[in-house]
């Protein structure tokens, strides 16, 4: 474990090394762990807690595409794969993992199948911190803990199976056992986060909702639009725009900021390139942070988390969004980025074999040839 001071606070950080695996055995090998929901997190840490040797078992309702997904998983029905009540009969640690929206529906059914003991887990704040429009209320004899990792679920899987790992903050809302705490950390290392730091599920969800709405979605998102736009306004082609906004962004620079961070990010780059970022960042944090303001009052007072619930709720839901993603899909933007992307030389080698900096097929390019 280490800790750090910064800004006035100190912080806990909990490693891998602090719960190494005989210490996960002795924490979790009597546990059965029910996740219930099957998207992207519930898929990425069920199979990361299996590979891990923890006893796991999935609760979803039978027929649906998740059911079939977890099926070509390898999950086994009446063994590993249930519906949902049965599971959390089963189960010692409830992975509560469905939707938002999902949770709120689901409840009334998590509640009734809940033992004495049980340990009631969240990936997310929102059920238990909105609880007056959720009613997500736990009863008071189970633990109530939270493990969020920073990332997609698809990217806890992918990290876990390349050996690295995504972090996650931790909570316990309610310690009925008296080993919240420690079950909430084993079940961390066990869905292999990078490390844990510790939060409230409060906190969780105001940064979350505020992060993915800001900078990790939807500010991003603004921001590269309108660049786009003004670019192409002004008779670049669709190519440039692209490359200049977002290619030689993940491609290049966001990858050094996530090696060393901004600073190196800055000395790698022309002193042109430093100059104009210094002088502009400034501009670009006040014109923003008045809808950042904005945003996390809205995410603080309920107003974000009542929409997400009508919205999500509706029969019409998969329909809207899909529409929705339609329209950004069909976009100029992305339509020419769906291009660029395929021009990449890691996709060319995949389809054409490898290439030499000369543009000629080496052996391994040859080969693959061959064999297909």
């Amino acid at each position: 474990m280490k800790t750090f001071r910064i800004g006035g606070v100190a912080e806990k950080i909990i490693e891998r090394s602090d719960m190494p695996p005989a210490k996960l055995k002795k924490v979790l090998g009597r546990e059965t762990v029910a996740v219930v929901g099957y998207g992207v997190q519930g898929r990425g840490q069920s199979l990361n807690m299996r590979d891990n040797g923890v006893r796991v078992l999935i609760g979803l309702r039978k027929g649906g595409a998740s059911w079939r997904l977890a099926l070509n998983d390898g999950w086994k029905p009446g063994t590993t794969l249930f519906d949902i009540p049965e599971a959390v009969r089963r189960g010692t640690v409830i992975q509560y993992l469905l939707s938002d929206a999902g949770q709120k529906e689901q409840w009334p059914v998590i509640r009734e199948n809940l033992k004495e003991g049980d340990a009631l887990y969240f990936s997310h704040g929102f059920s238990i911190a909105y609880r007056d429009q959720t009613g997500v209320v736990a009863p008071p004899n189970v633990d109530v803990i939270l493990v969020a990792p920073k990332g997609s679920g698809t990217t806890v899987r992918r990290h876990f199976l390349e050996g690295r790992g995504i972090n996650a903050s931790f909570a316990v809302h309610q310690d009925c056992t008296g080993r919240a705490r420690e079950r909430a950390i084993a079940l961390g290392i066990a869905i292999g986060s990078g490390f844990l730091f510790e939060t409230t599920f409060e906190r969780e969800v105001f940064s979350d909702l505020t992060g993915e709405r800001g900078v990790l979605m939807g500010a991003i998102y603004g921001l590269w639009l309108a660049q786009y736009e003004v670019l192409r306004e002004r008779g670049h082609s669709p190519s440039e725009a692209f490359n200049e906004t977002v290619e030689e962004a993940t491609q290049s620079l966001y990858p050094l900021i996530g090696e060393n961070g901004m600073d190196w990010m800055y000395a790698n780059c022309s002193t042109t390139a430093q100059r104009g970022a210094l002088d502009w960042f400034e501009r670009f944090r006040d014109a923003a942070r008045p809808v950042f303001e904005d945003l996390y009052g809205k995410v603080k007072d309920g107003t974000e988390t009542r929409r997400v619930l009508e919205a999500n709720s509706r029969p019409t839901y998969r329909q809207d969004l899909e529409r929705e993603l339609k329209e950004v899909r069909e976009s100029e933007m992305w339509r020419i980025g769906a291009l660029v992307r395929s021009l990449r030389p890691e996709r060319q080698g995949a389809k054409k074999g490898k290439t030499t900096a000369t543009g000629k097929a080496g052996k391994a390019g040859k080969a693959g040839k061959k064999r297909r």
